[in-house]
């Protein structure tokens, strides 16, 4: 995906938890939204999940967040692990479960974790891959959101 590209539908959801079907339009317009990419099998996900969560729980009056999780293995597929691990990692904001990658390939995707940062007009406005950068992805959350430093 590239900068400013508009948030895709979110569609193909093999099972949401955490909360009912969200549509894009439910987004848009709202506020900004950070979506996550993670997997049950990724190491680098779960020790990224507590400054997620912190994220979820510092901005949860300014910022949409949302897990989707995509499966890199068959292993991965299974939806009690994936609600067991997501437990276990207190993953309590709604989950997008991607088994059939319909939009990990809307995204255009391939890692995890992957971070995606749009405005409340669902423009991508950040876009970064990997465990580290937290730092980074702070500062580009609060230039979306408009604050100077949190």
């Amino acid at each position: 995906m590239k900068l400013r590209a508009e948030m895709p539908e979110l569609n193909g959801a093999t099972k949401w938890f955490n909360s009912n079907a969200i549509k894009k339009n439910d987004l848009i317009g709202n506020k900004p939204t950070l979506i996550h990419f993670w997997s049950v099998s990724c190491g680098l996900c779960k020790d990224a999940m507590p400054n997620v969560n912190e994220f979820r729980d510092e901005y949860k009056d300014e910022l949409n967040v949302i897990a989707v999780h995509m499966p890199r293995s068959e292993k991965d597929l299974d939806l009690d692990q994936i609600k067991e691990v997501a437990s276990e990692h207190d993953i309590s904001q709604p989950i997008f479960v991607d088994n059939e990658h319909k939009l990990t390939d809307a995204f255009e995707n391939q890692y995890v974790p992957a971070y995606y940062v749009f405005d409340n007009e669902g423009k991508l406005r950040h876009f970064q891959a990997g465990g580290g950068g937290m730092k980074m992805l702070r500062k580009r959350v609060n230039r979306v959101l408009g604050i100077t430093e949190k």
